[in-house]
């Protein structure tokens, strides 16, 4: 065959990259395999056969996880195979425990003569559906991260709206001293999980619009280059807004989440170390501050430092919590053959407690692994993505869940004071589980644009001279 004089060459593209769909839909697979087995565990432990009811679970979750498998292969087609494999898995392991502890939860019931509770693993399988709709529906809306840099103010001003929501009246719902719910019409959500995300989006176009004034040296102090005076002025408001949150709210972890990650983002996009350490001091003067001024920030710092003395009142749920962590040891209890459901709120704030006690410390490092796995990716998508508005976002959203793990896990562990945050994908609410889910979904289409192969057309005067070889 020759080529035709004057005739088009046709588009080729510069690189042949495989999608690697396929791998992602093997991981699915083992992931809900993986689900079926621990839930078989939990009833062989208790002596529970099979029902109808755990293989129509089982359906579902394989239903909504082959959905999620489908939108990404049609219309993320290059997007990183492993995020929502391990995305999947936390959630399904997180549905496991729930079950376990509603297995608890009936057996004590059934003890004490009362009537028994109602499965909360159902309510969160709901909202794991509701989650995967969401995560459909940004991969199928949203096209183009990039549109989002069009609207960074309006996420901002939202941002905000939703941080502030819960002191609304009527609305503003108050649970365990802190004031992070609202309730509307029955149901109750936690609007700063959806509030993290939109401040993710600000933060990364306000910093890609400022980042060079932000990045600017006019003095020096031992070394260390500090900004103009008027460049301060983000750090301090975002500094001003977390101890709003503190103060007004009494959600500690919000607070060190939102700071956090500001200073973060803000490191990343101009690569000065002042702003670290301007933003660490800041840190500290808020910490200290808080500690002399709020009683339950006192609290719970000296419940940290010595929880035995609280045993009984305050430090009730570190404690157990620890003695759990302490009967699972390297290898765990094995699922169902613990007694994770001796510690209060074992299914939100302590989930991370009730599978360190039933998988041991090698469980609890697996599972760490898989958030280690899930942050490195999102981080390497920041770095292979072309736009600044990107590299920044996806920065920002791997951050968001690396801050959510971190405090949360510290603070069960008592590394760290406990707050109030909830474990990623694992713990029992509709709110962080979505909030997670929709992180996923703006991860992989950053991902798919990032991964695309350029297509390359060859301009007329190249395809004019084209030589075609002859077969």
């Amino acid at each position: 065959m020759t080529a035709v004089a004057g005739a088009p060459a046709p588009a080729t593209e510069a690189t042949r990259q495989p999608s690697r769909r396929n791998v992602e839909l093997l991981l699915l697979v083992f992931a809900w395999g993986i689900g079926i087995l621990g839930t078989l565990q939990v009833g062989w432990a208790i002596g529970r056969e099979p029902d109808t009811g755990l293989w129509v679970t089982a359906g579902v979750v394989g239903v909504l996880s082959l959905v999620a498998h489908l939108v990404v292969r049609f219309r993320a087609r290059y997007a990183d195979p492993i995020l929502l494999p391990i995305a999947t898995l936390l959630t399904i392991l997180g549905l496991v425990m729930i079950y376990r502890l509603d297995v608890a939860a009936a057996r004590r019931a059934e003890l004490n003569g009362n009537p028994l509770p109602t499965p909360e693993v159902y309510s969160q399988l709901t909202w794991f559906a509701v989650a995967v709709i969401l995560f459909v529906s940004v991969l199928m809306l949203l096209r183009d991260h990039r549109i989002l840099q069009r609207y960074t103010y309006t996420f901002g001003l939202l941002g905000l709206i939703l941080l502030v929501l819960p002191l609304a009246p009527l609305i503003g719902t108050t649970v365990n001293g802190a004031t992070l719910w609202i309730r509307v019409l029955g149901f109750s959500f936690q609007p700063a999980e959806i509030a993290k995300i939109l401040l993710t989006i600000f933060f990364a176009g306000y910093l890609v619009e400022k980042r060079d004034s932000l990045a600017l040296v006019r003095t020096k102090v031992l070394g260390l280059g500090l900004p103009r005076l008027k460049d301060l002025g983000p750090l301090v408001v975002a500094w001003l807004v977390s101890l709003g949150v503190l103060i007004f709210q009494r959600d500690l972890g919000t607070s060190l989440l939102f700071f956090g990650l500001f200073v973060a983002m803000l490191y990343i996009a101009t690569q000065r170390r002042s702003w670290l350490i301007i933003g660490g001091l800041l840190f500290l003067a808020g910490a200290v501050a808080a500690y002399y001024m709020f009683g339950h920030v006192r609290l719970r710092v000296m419940v940290w430092l010595d929880p035995w003395p609280y045993a009984s009142d305050q430090g009730y749920q570190i404690v157990q919590s620890l003695y759990g962590l302490a009967n699972g040891g390297i290898l765990g209890a094995g699922l169902g053959q613990g007694f994770p459901n001796l510690v209060p709120f074992a299914n939100t704030d302590f989930i991370v407690a009730a599978l360190g006690e039933e998988l041991g410390v090698t469980g609890l490092i697996a599972i760490l692994l898989m958030y280690a796995l899930l942050i490195e990716r999102g981080l390497r998508t920041a770095i292979s993505v072309r736009d600044s508005f990107g590299q920044l976002l996806a920065a920002g959203l791997s951050i968001t869940l690396a801050l959510q793990v971190f405090v949360i896990v510290g603070g069960v562990t008592r590394l760290i004071p406990l707050t109030g945050l909830t474990t990623p994908f694992l713990s029992y609410g509709g709110s962080s589980l979505i909030a997670n889910w929709i992180i996923v979904a703006l991860l992989l289409r950053i991902s798919d644009r990032a991964r695309r192969p350029e297509v390359i057309t060859p301009s007329p005067d190249e395809a004019l001279t084209q030589v075609v070889r002859r077969t």
